[in-house]
């Protein structure tokens, strides 16, 4: 049997080794995958034989998951040049640079980004899916591998969307183009490939059809760290929310809530943030003491801040702005914020990421890719949308009397309704990756405060105003290389 540890050895030599051949994916590069598929441990299987078995796949599954941990300019990300747990945020006008700290992704924060840049995003995103797409291409070898198709089915498709918001234009909205450059949505294995990005409208049609294939088979629970039933379903109502299907949205939301609809307690909501309640999440990224980066551990938390004798060193920390709108009562106040004091001054620092509760390494923490209480929005917003004031009400207050204490039923109607959803999502899904992805999708411009990185608002402000809309440095640059290496990838407008 191909123990764990095993098997992380070979994923993570599988990755380098992938990465390494520069959009692997995506180029005709033989040679290279004749060179991947002989790479392994010497105890280690082939994947001729790895597929062969119910336990190969359980394996090969959960090594999927491993590279999701893995991609360092993705979900795995730190301080790289795209981290899941902060990049959407500072993009947008949650985060302010904290002049002390170490200027991490201070240039991604100023728009500062071209095709020669060092964002390894876009091929990193594909590594995974092409751990997806080595179980989906053996799921015949053996009865009884339906759940672990469902698995890859649904990775492959949230892996492709999560592309599709970072490079392409919006699905919906004013800022919509169903015609403009979709990313390659690759279902093979082939390295021999080299194909187009397609459309905006092709890549979104077949994740949805990922994801609504992936219902059929996957299994209602997988444990903690796997995607189920429920997470499809959650995951369904966040693109359709993206298309602008307000039904199909609220009919997927319902089916999710309809098995799991607590969003996390006044009680429970500060463990979630420290790993020691799993209350309100549907499905998160694991993240532990084992796990390996090139600094010999993966601290997601570091993106926001590292631990120092002489107090909190923040990189990023919250926009006064953003602070002002937490009320004292609202849990997620001290939930997701502290006052810390470094260098003489006073910041409000993030702990959404801090530490877990067992006392491990501060930073290691596990990413809450989809919760309850976005799925309760995404719902909230489509029966807006589609003038179903009082069920949006419903849901809104739902969340609400989790989150404030003391909290009494909100009466709002009209605009007064869409402004509460539009204020509880920035606030509940801040430094989740989130809020530049709303903004860009409602066509929205990034309007940043003129306050400074200090507590108070004093210290110094963001020196790039904000983004307006239509601007393309909404659509991240695909890397120079990955373009030089497939004539069919077309670079992003306004980067060439």
């Amino acid at each position: 049997m191909y123990s764990y540890n095993n098997l992380k050895y070979y994923n993570m030599k599988r990755r380098y080794l992938i990465l390494g051949c520069s959009a692997f994916l995506l180029f005709g590069l033989a040679g290279c995958k004749k060179q991947i598929e002989n790479q392994f441990p010497s105890d280690g299987t082939s994947s001729e034989v790895l597929f062969t078995t119910s336990g190969g796949f359980e394996q090969a599954t959960r090594g999927m998951y491993y590279q999701m941990t893995h991609a360092e300019h993705y979900i795995g990300g730190s301080d790289a040049a795209v981290s899941w747990v902060s990049t959407m945020d500072l993009l947008a006008d949650n985060l302010i640079l904290q002049q002390t700290g170490r200027g991490s992704q201070r240039s991604i924060g100023n728009y500062q980004y071209f095709p020669s840049s060092e964002i390894q995003t876009f091929s990193e995103i594909y590594s995974v899916i092409r751990s997806a797409n080595l179980i989906i291409e053996n799921k015949d070898n053996i009865d009884g591998t339906d759940n672990f198709y469902g698995e890859a089915l649904t990775v492959r498709a949230m892996a492709h969307f999560d592309l599709l918001r970072l490079y392409s234009k919006p699905v919906s909205g004013p800022q919509a183009d169903l015609n403009g450059l979709g990313v390659p949505y690759i279902t093979s294995t082939d390295l021999s490939l080299k194909p187009g990005r397609g459309t905006v409208k092709q890549t979104y049609d077949n994740v949805v059809a990922d994801l609504t294939a992936a219902l059929n088979v996957i299994n209602a629970d997988n444990g903690v760290g796997r995607l189920n039933r429920t997470a499809v379903l959650g995951l369904l109502s966040r693109v359709y929310l993206y298309g602008g299907e307000w039904q199909k949205c609220v009919d997927a939301a319902t089916a999710c809530l309809e098995v799991d609809a607590d969003p996390g307690s006044l009680g429970s909501f500060p463990d979630i943030w420290t790993d020691a309640s799993n209350d309100g999440v549907i499905f998160k990224v694991i993240f532990t003491e084992q796990d390996r980066g090139s600094d010999g551990q993966i601290k997601v938390g570091v993106a926001y801040n590292q631990t120092l004798p002489a107090g909190i060193k923040s990189e990023w920390v919250v926009t006064k702005s953003l602070f002002d709108l937490y009320e004292d009562n609202d849990v997620r106040k001290t939930s997701y914020i502290t006052q810390t004091s470094f260098g003489g001054a006073d910041y409000n620092a993030i702990i959404k990421y801090y530490a877990k509760a067992d006392g491990t390494t501060p930073g290691i923490l596990d990413v809450k890719y989809l919760r309850v209480a976005e799925v309760l929005l995404n719902r909230a917003e489509a029966y807006a949308m589609l003038d179903n004031e009082a069920l949006a009400l419903a849901d809104l207050n739902s969340l609400r009397v989790n989150r404030y204490d003391g909290f009494v039923d909100g009466t709002e109607t009209g605009t007064d309704l869409d402004a509460a959803i539009a204020l509880e999502r920035r606030l509940e899904l801040a430094f989740e990756s989130d809020r530049w992805f709303t903004l860009k999708r409602l066509g929205l411009p990034v309007e940043r405060d003129e306050f400074g990185d200090f507590a108070d608002g004093t210290g110094t402000p963001a020196s790039v105003p904000g983004l307006a809309p239509g601007d393309f440095k909404w659509q991240l640059p695909l890397a120079q290389n990955d373009v030089q290496a497939n004539e069919n990838l077309e670079q992003n407008p306004g980067y060439n």
